[in-house]
């Protein structure tokens, strides 16, 4: 499932992936692969990344496809594991949104992108 609402341009700060969740990269414009749910994420990854500087599509509303690094079920919270993908989030974490469907490790997922922070 896959129906964007809000989507804008950024820069790669280093290589982002299609289908990945991403966070603000160090300066205006810049966006990155999210390593953690540590800081802010913002967005996903279309079907198309790009490359270190080049010109990326970002999902920042709506629900929006990524790829889940473990089992995940309907409703879960979500934040970013080491690699970008989509893990469970725990208290004290940002989060992307809420998962719109089930699914395990490797699989392309959906989300409702709705960025906060775990209580």
């Amino acid at each position: 499932m896959n129906i964007p609402g809000l989507t804008v341009a950024k820069t790669a700060e280093g290589e982002v992936k299609p289908r990945l969740i991403v966070c603000h990269g160090s300066e205006d414009g810049l966006a990155k692969t999210a390593i953690d749910g540590n800081a802010l994420l913002i967005g996903v990854s279309t079907i198309v990344g790009g490359g270190d500087g080049e010109v990326f599509d970002v999902v920042r509303s709506g629900l929006a496809q990524v790829f889940y690094s473990e089992t995940i079920a309907i409703g879960d919270p979500i934040t970013a594991n080491a690699d970008g993908r989509a893990k469970k989030a725990m208290s004290g974490d940002f989060i992307i949104g809420y998962a719109e469907v089930a699914g395990d490790a490797d699989e392309l997922g959906a989300i409702w992108i709705v960025p906060s922070k775990q209580a």
